[in-house]
Parts: C-alpha cells; sequence; structure tokens
C-alpha cells in the first residue's frame, strides 16, 4: 500500500512505524510544512496504561520514550500560602518534552524505511494523488478536514475558561497543582517536569478573573511577569516561558473539545486531533493519537478492502475513545465550577480533584460524594498496592517504593 500522512506529529509518526512493523513493504510519506525539530508545546504527560501498550505494539521505540521521560507517583497540591499537601495517586505518570518524543518517533521512523519531507503543506488530496491512503493527522485545524466538513461535520464546544500553555526552568518532582485566589476570583496551574531543564506549567482561570487580572491587555511580557508573582511559592524565581503571537500579544486560549460525525471519506482518514480532541486536564491527548495510529493499523490488516477497514477503524475507535471523551468532559467542569470545591477541608478537596472525571460527582453535594468514596477505600488501597508492585516489575524495581520520581 502506498500511504499520505499529512501531518509529522505524534499520530502519523506512530502510524507510519506500526505499518511498516505489520508489512515492510509498505511505501509510507510522512509530509510535515514545518522545518524538522519544530514544534509548540512543552513537556506532554502519559500514563503508565500507555507504557503497556507501547511496549507490546513497538518495543523499540517503547524503550527510548521511557529513558527520555521522567516519572511521579504523587501529587503536591497548593491553595494560597494555607498548605501544601504531598498525595499518592493511583496512576503511575510520566512526562517527556514534545520535541524529543517527535525526535524518538521520527528516528524510528526513518529506520524502517519511511520517508519524511519536512517544510512541504499538503492542502489538497490531489497532491498525493498517487498514494492509496491518505492520512490526515494534521492537527484540530486540519486543512483535508475542513475540505469535506460537510461530510466529516466536525463540531466544537468551546470552554468556558481561559489557559495558557507555559515551560519554566523550575523543575517540579511531583504533579504540582496551584490555586491562588485573587479579588477578581481564583487563577491556577498544573505543573510537572518532562526533562533535566524545563517543566511544563498550564495556567487556567475565569474569564472574569483573566479580564479582572488585565490579561486581555496584556503583552506576553507582561502576562509572564503577572503570572510569576501570582505563582512566586511554587516556581522559586525561575522564569515562566511563553511563545508570544505575531503580534506581542499572550497565548490565551478558550479549549476547544472537537468531534466529528465521520472520520473517513474516500481514501481520507483522520487521525489525532483532527478527528478529536480531549481536555488537556486528563492528560490524554497523546494517548488517544498513538491509540488512534494503533487502532487503524489493526483495521487496515484485518480486512483486505480499504472502504471496510476504514469503517471498522471508525466504529471501533469511537467506542474506544468514548470514556475519555466524558471524563475529559466532566474534568473540564469540576474546574469551571471550583468554587464549588476550593473551599472543603484540605483532604476532601484533594480526594475531588482526583475524583474530577466522575459522572456523579457533579450531581451530588461534594461531601456527600466524598464520605461515600471513604467507605471503598480499603480496596482502593489494595489495588493501588498491586499496580505498584506491577509496575515495579516492568521498570525492572525489586522494590515497589524504589520507583524513581
Amino acid at each position: 500500500m502506498k500511504v499520505a500522512c499529512v501531518g509529522g506529529g505524534p499520530a502519523n509518526l506512530y502510524f507510519s512505524i506500526l505499518m511498516k512493523r505489520v508489512d515492510p513493504s509498505h511505501d509510507i510519506t510522512v509530509y510535515e510544512r514545518n522545518p524538522a525539530g519544530s514544534t509548540y508545546g512543552w513537556g506532554v504527560t502519559y500514563w503508565y496504561e500507555l507504557l503497556e501498550d507501547l511496549h507490546g505494539a513497538d518495543p523499540e521505540s517503547a524503550r527510548v520514550i521511557v529513558d527520555g521521560s521522567v516519572r511521579w507517583e504523587s501529587w503536591v497540591v497548593h491553595v494560597q500560602d494555607r498548605m501544601t499537601v504531598g498525595l499518592e495517586h493511583g496512576d503511575l505518570g510520566f512526562g517527556i518534552g514534545r520535541r524529543d518524543l517527535l525526535g524518538i518517533l521520527a528516528e524510528r521512523a526513518r529506520s524502517l524505511g519511511v520517508r519524511i519531507e519536512y517544510e512541504r503543506e499538503i492542502t489538497r488530496e490531489e497532491e498525493v494523488a498517487d498514494a492509496d491512503l491518505v492520512v490526515a493527522g494534521d492537527g484540530v485545524n486540519s486543512v483535508l478536514r475542513e475540505r469535506h466538513a460537510d461530510h466529516f461535520g466536525p463540531q466544537f464546544a468551546v470552554g468556558r475558561n481561559f489557559y495558557t500553555w507555559l515551560g519554566t526552568t523550575k523543575i517540579f518532582d511531583a504533579f504540582t497543582f496551584a490555586f491562588v485566589e485573587t479579588q477578581y476570583g481564583w487563577i491556577w496551574c498544573y505543573g510537572y517536569g518532562f526533562g533535566k531543564e524545563h517543566s511544563t506549567c498550564v495556567i487556567e482561570c475565569f474569564p472574569e478573573t483573566w479580564k479582572g487580572l488585565g490579561f486581555d491587555q496584556a503583552n506576553e511580557a507582561d502576562s509572564l511577569g503577572m503570572l510569576e508573582k501570582l505563582f512566586a511559592d511554587i516556581l522559586d524565581g525561575h522564569p515562566l516561558i511563553g511563545r508570544a503571537q505575531p503580534d506581542g500579544t499572550a497565548h490565551w486560549l478558550n479549549f476547544r473539545t472537537l468531534t466529528n460525525r465521520r472520520w473517513y471519506h474516500g481514501n481520507l482518514v483522520l487521525l489525532g486531533d483532527a478527528a478529536h480532541t480531549t481536555h488537556y486536564s486528563v492528560g490524554a491527548g497523546t494517548a488517544l493519537a498513538l491509540g488512534d495510529a494503533a487502532f487503524l493499523v489493526d483495521a487496515l490488516h484485518r480486512e483486505p478492502r480499504l472502504e471496510r477497514a476504514l469503517a471498522r477503524y471508525e466504529r471501533r475507535r469511537m467506542a474506544a475513545i468514548r470514556s475519555t471523551q466524558r471524563a475529559a468532559h466532566y474534568s473540564a467542569q469540576w474546574y469551571e465550577n471550583l468554587p464549588r470545591y476550593i473551599n472543603l477541608p484540605p483532604q476532601e478537596l484533594f480526594t475531588l480533584l482526583g475524583q474530577r472525571h466522575s459522572r456523579l460527582l457533579p450531581h451530588l453535594p461534594p461531601r456527600l460524594f466524598y464520605r461515600m468514596g471513604q467507605v471503598g477505600a480499603p480496596f482502593i488501597a489494595l489495588g493501588s498496592m498491586i499496580r505498584r508492585a506491577r509496575r515495579a516489575r516492568a521498570v525492572g524495581s525489586s522494590d515497589p517504593g524504589a520507583l524513581p520520581g
């Protein structure tokens, strides 16, 4: 099969790797409009469950990815200056630089015979008319998808809160949350390490807080300066690093959750953010993109006819990601309704922070939901011990408590 992959993100690179592993005779080219090594964002997160899948699909790239990642098992939560609490969390988390991840996947793909053409923008399928399959992994603003918008039926749900995605030279040893109250309302951040020199810092706030603090008028430099003062306690004097818009304004956004009615049209198929997005607060974007790649490869090699294969991929993958999409929806709502939870006693707040993706939580009084959860706490603790033992074996440690942080 001759395949044209439009977009050089994780989804298309991993798809090309898995296709070549199944059948080296596939002729695959990845087209990326930006130069090699040029990417947006800082670090990306993934969880232990993805690591298991990566080892099963392509052990070679999985080993390099985990070697280039930092790990954490605990959360640290700051609420104003009143407390700092460390929490054990059920999942082992990982952070890796987006540029590093793309470099690892690109190198692995090339080693298997995939061609990667940088600074090559494809805006019409006719430009790759000789391909049997065109994979649109060109992001949430996919040009190829929008050419057939009537067929794909993209819909965007725009979140209420504003957020900005920043870097910092402060190295967070644990996944760190910080909530700061201002005269205009709450503002908060999520921080996590992804390398030896940098961490990611995602900052979010209500629209009235954003406007009241002057972020709607501030340029990039002023915006970063204000944020450094607000989060001085966790930054320890380290700067925040952004990426200004061409006009010098700060890069604040409202998150857009994308869904599509269909995922394929003829020989054109959507992958990753071109097909769907999920709110960043569940840290699932990278895992879903790589999962899309694996499902598509599986469908293509189970069904000899292309149309049947793409229909299988669409049907099975849509069903598989539904629970994650629901979790992301409720997680985003939790933050949009932060005043409902923020003044709870510390242990209750932190427990509900970990349960923010629950479908039940929005419909029950928070303290009642918390007390209900305590009934099953011993069983949750036992499950956590079992997961720790499994993870310890997987990363080569004989002591479950010796996992690197």
